[in-house]
Protein backbone atom coordinates (compact mmCIF):
# COMPACT_ATOMS: atom_id res chain seq x y z
CA UNK A 1 0.00 0.00 0.00
CA UNK A 2 2.98 2.59 -0.13
CA UNK A 3 2.68 3.24 3.31
CA UNK A 4 -1.22 4.16 3.35
CA UNK A 5 -3.68 2.50 5.76
CA UNK A 6 -6.76 1.71 4.76
CA UNK A 7 -10.56 1.71 6.45
CA UNK A 8 -11.99 -1.73 4.85
CA UNK A 9 -16.12 -2.10 5.62
CA UNK A 10 -17.56 -4.85 6.69
CA UNK A 11 -20.84 -6.30 5.87
CA UNK A 12 -22.01 -5.72 2.53
CA UNK A 13 -19.09 -4.32 0.71
CA UNK A 14 -16.70 -6.16 2.61
CA UNK A 15 -16.12 -9.34 -0.02
CA UNK A 16 -15.84 -7.09 -2.81
CA UNK A 17 -13.94 -4.53 -1.53
CA UNK A 18 -11.24 -7.54 -0.85
CA UNK A 19 -11.40 -9.16 -3.94
CA UNK A 20 -10.74 -5.31 -5.38
CA UNK A 21 -7.38 -5.49 -2.82
CA UNK A 22 -6.49 -8.58 -4.19
CA UNK A 23 -6.51 -7.23 -7.92
CA UNK A 24 -4.28 -4.97 -6.59
CA UNK A 25 -2.00 -7.32 -5.80
CA UNK A 26 -2.81 -6.43 -1.57
CA UNK A 27 -3.15 -9.77 0.34
CA UNK A 28 -6.02 -10.72 1.96
CA UNK A 29 -6.34 -14.09 3.21
CA UNK A 30 -5.65 -13.24 6.69
CA UNK A 31 -8.58 -10.68 7.02
CA UNK A 32 -11.03 -13.43 5.37
CA UNK A 33 -9.62 -15.59 8.31
CA UNK A 34 -10.52 -13.48 10.69
CA UNK A 35 -14.34 -12.20 11.30
CA UNK A 36 -12.97 -10.94 15.45
CA UNK A 37 -9.39 -9.53 14.63
CA UNK A 38 -9.93 -5.71 13.14
CA UNK A 39 -6.59 -4.40 12.33
CA UNK A 40 -4.23 -5.94 10.23
CA UNK A 41 -0.67 -3.23 9.78
CA UNK A 42 0.92 -5.63 8.18
CA UNK A 43 -1.32 -5.32 4.85
CA UNK A 44 -2.24 -1.67 5.90
CA UNK A 45 -5.89 -2.64 6.57
CA UNK A 46 -8.11 -1.58 9.17
CA UNK A 47 -11.37 -3.08 9.40
CA UNK A 48 -15.13 -1.58 10.59
CA UNK A 49 -18.36 -0.65 10.09
CA UNK A 50 -19.39 1.31 6.88
CA UNK A 51 -20.72 4.23 8.85
CA UNK A 52 -17.62 4.01 10.54
CA UNK A 53 -15.30 4.60 7.65
CA UNK A 54 -16.18 8.45 7.02
CA UNK A 55 -14.82 9.12 10.97
CA UNK A 56 -11.50 7.30 10.80
CA UNK A 57 -10.49 8.82 7.17
CA UNK A 58 -11.79 12.28 8.20
CA UNK A 59 -9.56 11.69 12.10
CA UNK A 60 -6.27 10.36 9.65
CA UNK A 61 -6.75 6.89 11.44
CA UNK A 62 -7.27 5.76 7.88
CA UNK A 63 -5.91 7.35 4.74
CA UNK A 64 -8.16 6.17 2.47
CA UNK A 65 -11.46 4.52 3.17
CA UNK A 66 -14.18 2.64 0.95
CA UNK A 67 -17.76 2.65 1.92
CA UNK A 68 -21.16 3.23 0.38
CA UNK A 69 -22.53 6.32 -1.53
CA UNK A 70 -25.09 6.41 1.28
CA UNK A 71 -22.89 6.85 4.27
CA UNK A 72 -21.38 9.58 2.42
CA UNK A 73 -24.47 11.21 1.72
CA UNK A 74 -25.55 10.97 5.28
CA UNK A 75 -22.69 11.97 6.63
CA UNK A 76 -21.96 15.27 4.33
CA UNK A 77 -20.70 16.96 7.25
CA UNK A 78 -17.66 14.77 7.15
CA UNK A 79 -14.52 16.52 5.49
CA UNK A 80 -13.00 13.90 3.41
CA UNK A 81 -12.53 13.68 -0.33
CA UNK A 82 -14.31 11.34 -2.68
CA UNK A 83 -12.22 9.99 -5.15
CA UNK A 84 -14.02 7.22 -7.16
CA UNK A 85 -16.78 5.72 -7.49
CA UNK A 86 -15.58 1.97 -7.54
CA UNK A 87 -18.97 0.46 -9.70
CA UNK A 88 -20.08 -1.88 -7.17
CA UNK A 89 -22.26 -3.09 -4.39
CA UNK A 90 -24.96 -1.15 -6.48
CA UNK A 91 -28.52 -0.31 -4.49
CA UNK A 92 -30.83 2.36 -4.59
CA UNK A 93 -32.33 4.60 -1.93
CA UNK A 94 -35.92 4.26 -2.35
CA UNK A 95 -39.46 5.39 -0.66
CA UNK A 96 -41.74 2.98 0.27
CA UNK A 97 -44.90 2.38 1.33
CA UNK A 98 -47.77 -0.77 1.95
CA UNK A 99 -48.85 -1.93 -1.18
CA UNK A 100 -52.67 -1.44 -1.95
CA UNK A 101 -52.49 1.95 -0.20
CA UNK A 102 -51.60 5.98 -1.09
CA UNK A 103 -50.51 6.30 2.46
CA UNK A 104 -48.53 9.12 1.61
CA UNK A 105 -50.53 11.14 -0.45
CA UNK A 106 -53.50 10.23 1.94
CA UNK A 107 -51.50 11.81 4.90
CA UNK A 108 -50.25 14.73 3.58
CA UNK A 109 -54.20 15.28 2.49
CA UNK A 110 -55.43 14.89 5.81
CA UNK A 111 -52.75 15.78 8.04
CA UNK A 112 -50.48 17.88 5.94
CA UNK A 113 -47.35 15.82 6.34
CA UNK A 114 -45.93 12.35 6.32
CA UNK A 115 -44.39 10.22 8.90
CA UNK A 116 -41.46 8.38 7.71
CA UNK A 117 -39.16 6.29 9.43
CA UNK A 118 -35.40 5.53 8.12
CA UNK A 119 -32.18 4.68 9.19
CA UNK A 120 -30.78 7.66 7.00
CA UNK A 121 -32.91 10.39 8.80
CA UNK A 122 -30.89 13.45 7.31
CA UNK A 123 -31.20 11.70 3.11
CA UNK A 124 -34.86 11.67 3.79
CA UNK A 125 -35.37 14.61 5.05
CA UNK A 126 -33.79 16.59 2.26
CA UNK A 127 -35.46 14.53 -0.35
CA UNK A 128 -38.84 15.28 1.23
CA UNK A 129 -38.10 19.10 1.87
CA UNK A 130 -36.51 19.17 -2.06
CA UNK A 131 -40.04 17.89 -3.07
CA UNK A 132 -41.98 20.42 -1.76
CA UNK A 133 -43.49 17.95 1.30
CA UNK A 134 -43.57 18.42 5.04
CA UNK A 135 -42.37 15.27 6.66
CA UNK A 136 -41.78 14.03 10.48
CA UNK A 137 -38.87 11.56 10.00
CA UNK A 138 -38.71 8.76 12.65
CA UNK A 139 -34.87 7.39 13.16
CA UNK A 140 -35.08 3.26 13.32
CA UNK A 141 -31.86 1.21 13.96
CA UNK A 142 -33.24 -2.06 13.22
CA UNK A 143 -35.45 -3.66 10.49
CA UNK A 144 -37.54 -0.18 9.38
CA UNK A 145 -39.73 -2.50 7.41
CA UNK A 146 -42.09 -3.19 10.07
CA UNK A 147 -42.54 0.56 10.61
CA UNK A 148 -45.51 0.69 8.58
CA UNK A 149 -46.71 -2.67 9.37
CA UNK A 150 -47.46 -1.83 12.75
CA UNK A 151 -49.18 1.83 12.28
CA UNK A 152 -45.66 3.90 13.44
CA UNK A 153 -45.93 5.74 10.39
CA UNK A 154 -46.97 5.94 6.63
CA UNK A 155 -43.85 5.04 5.05
CA UNK A 156 -40.42 4.08 4.89
CA UNK A 157 -36.93 4.97 3.23
CA UNK A 158 -34.31 2.64 2.54
CA UNK A 159 -31.52 0.94 0.76
CA UNK A 160 -32.50 -2.16 -1.39
CA UNK A 161 -30.60 -4.51 -4.03
CA UNK A 162 -33.11 -6.61 -4.83
CA UNK A 163 -36.41 -5.33 -3.69
CA UNK A 164 -36.78 -8.86 -1.90
CA UNK A 165 -37.43 -7.66 1.37
CA UNK A 166 -39.87 -5.06 0.33
CA UNK A 167 -41.96 -7.66 -1.22
CA UNK A 168 -41.93 -10.49 1.61
CA UNK A 169 -42.88 -7.32 3.78
CA UNK A 170 -45.69 -6.15 1.61
CA UNK A 171 -44.20 -2.77 0.93
CA UNK A 172 -43.72 -1.35 -2.81
CA UNK A 173 -41.48 1.27 -4.12
CA UNK A 174 -42.67 4.70 -5.01
CA UNK A 175 -40.02 6.92 -5.35
CA UNK A 176 -36.20 6.65 -6.02
CA UNK A 177 -33.76 8.79 -4.18
CA UNK A 178 -30.53 8.08 -4.98
CA UNK A 179 -28.68 4.83 -6.91
CA UNK A 180 -25.73 3.95 -4.35
CA UNK A 181 -22.29 2.51 -4.99
CA UNK A 182 -19.03 1.95 -2.91
CA UNK A 183 -16.62 5.07 -3.22
CA UNK A 184 -13.20 5.40 -2.72
CA UNK A 185 -12.48 8.56 -0.33
CA UNK A 186 -9.30 10.04 1.25
CA UNK A 187 -8.34 12.38 4.09
CA UNK A 188 -7.95 15.67 2.93
CA UNK A 189 -4.24 15.84 4.76
CA UNK A 190 -3.04 12.48 3.28
CA UNK A 191 -4.52 13.49 0.00
CA UNK A 192 -1.62 16.54 0.18
CA UNK A 193 1.16 14.79 1.75
CA UNK A 194 0.92 11.31 0.32
CA UNK A 195 -0.21 12.47 -2.81
CA UNK A 196 1.96 10.02 -4.96
CA UNK A 197 1.19 7.03 -3.07
CA UNK A 198 -2.70 7.81 -3.26
CA UNK A 199 -2.67 9.20 -6.74
CA UNK A 200 -0.60 5.46 -7.95
CA UNK A 201 -3.30 3.96 -6.18
CA UNK A 202 -6.50 5.70 -8.01
CA UNK A 203 -4.53 5.21 -11.18
CA UNK A 204 -4.35 1.06 -10.61
CA UNK A 205 -8.10 1.17 -9.47
CA UNK A 206 -8.89 3.45 -12.46
CA UNK A 207 -6.92 0.54 -14.58
CA UNK A 208 -9.28 -2.40 -13.60
CA UNK A 209 -12.07 -3.35 -15.78
CA UNK A 210 -15.53 -2.84 -14.13
CA UNK A 211 -14.44 0.68 -12.21
CA UNK A 212 -16.65 3.49 -12.60
CA UNK A 213 -14.17 6.78 -12.34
Amino acid sequence: MNGLTIAVPRGALFTETLDLLERLGIGTAEVRANERRLVFPEAGLVTMRPSDVPTYVEHGAADIGITGKDVLLEQDEREVYELLDLGYGTCRMVVAEPEGENAIEESIRRLGAVRVATKYPRIAARHFADTGRQAEIVEVKGSVEIAPLTGLVAAIVDLTATGKTLVENRLVEREEIVVCTARLIANPVAHKLKAAAIDELVARIRSLDGVVA
